[in-house]
């Protein structure tokens, strides 16, 4: 008897309108992507690229990509946007189910796990901690400015700059951010400004211990958004929390890692002893730890 085929690639819309896309088989894997300049559903291209985000998940699960929704409030907070993933995922899905966010999409994740514990079973967070730290605070603050001046090249400079894990790296991503720049906000509308406002005022430290589904906090020790410590500081806020820091990896290249997609996998699928709780500490000079309580 030939298996199953696998369920159809599906694009649309969950309640209130958020973007999603859905790839793959197996239990269910909500993704939450970084800052976009809208949240319209993603077409052609962009919806080519995002789906390379998740791929490599989609052998062993079935990956829902969930874009913020369309129309904020001006005024919009990242609980405010938590309750919009919290409120669609009653929804769509019986029970908790495991959730990757990178970067902004990691600390709307986090925010969703502290005050929607109902509906995270799992939690892996990329490149994101409790706060950005302040030269990446300091920096999207200045991507707004720039894009709601009419500076897209400035923005895109300084956004992609920001990527880099070295003077070398970040002088080359500007370059590139400034070629593109014009393009890629081509079509921003007001929701990432509300974004970026929403992830300025974004400090979840004293919540980290609301916090009830293990996690997995990801991170390069040279990422220039966030820092190793802060890093460190958010997964042992978290009870059930551990942390994979990669030397040597900025904010970029962290998914780039060896041993990236193995952590992840491995943490999402534990062996049947494994509740979350325990880890092993890498031996020094491997380039990671893993911190857990």
């Amino acid at each position: 008897m030939s298996p199953a085929p696998p369920p159809p690639r599906v694009y649309g819309t969950w309640p209130g309108g958020m973007p999603f896309l859905a790839v793959g088989s197996g239990p269910p894997l909500v993704f939450l992507p970084g800052t976009t300049p809208n949240h319209e559903p993603p077409t052609g291209r962009d919806r080519r690229f995002q789906a390379r985000q998740f791929q490599a998940y989609t052998a062993s699960h079935r990956v829902w990509w969930v874009n913020r929704r369309p129309g904020l409030h001006p005024d919009a907070t990242m609980a405010d946007i938590a309750a919009d993933y919290a409120q669609a995922m009653l929804r769509r899905f019986d029970e908790p189910v495991d959730v990757i966010g990178e970067s902004t999409g990691g600390s709307v994740a986090l925010q969703l796990a502290a005050d929607h514990p109902a509906v995270v079973n799992r939690l892996v967070t990329v490149s994101a901690a409790y706060k950005l730290g302040e030269e990446g605070r300091d920096t999207m603050l200045r991507v707004a400015d720039d894009v709601l001046d009419g500076r897209p090249r400035a923005a895109g400079s300084e956004q992609t700059r920001m990527a880099g894990a070295g003077t070398g790296s970040k002088r080359l991503l500007a370059g590139l951010g400034w070629l593109i720049g014009k393009s890629y906000f081509a079509h921003a509308t007001a929701d990432l400004i509300t974004t970026i406002r929403a992830e300025d005022a974004f400090d979840l430290r004293t919540r980290l211990a609301d916090i009830v589904a293990p996690t997995l906090v990801i991170g390069g020790d040279r990422d220039a958004f966030y820092s190793a410590e802060l890093f460190r500081q958010t997964a042992d806020g978290i009870p059930r929390g551990r942390l994979a820091l990669y030397a040597g990896r900025g904010h970029l290249t962290t998914t780039m890692d060896s041993r990236f997609l193995p952590d992840v996998l491995s943490f999402l699928d534990p062996p049947d002893d494994d509740d979350g709780g325990t880890g092993v500490a890498a031996e020094p000079g491997a380039g990671r730890d893993d911190i857990t309580r």
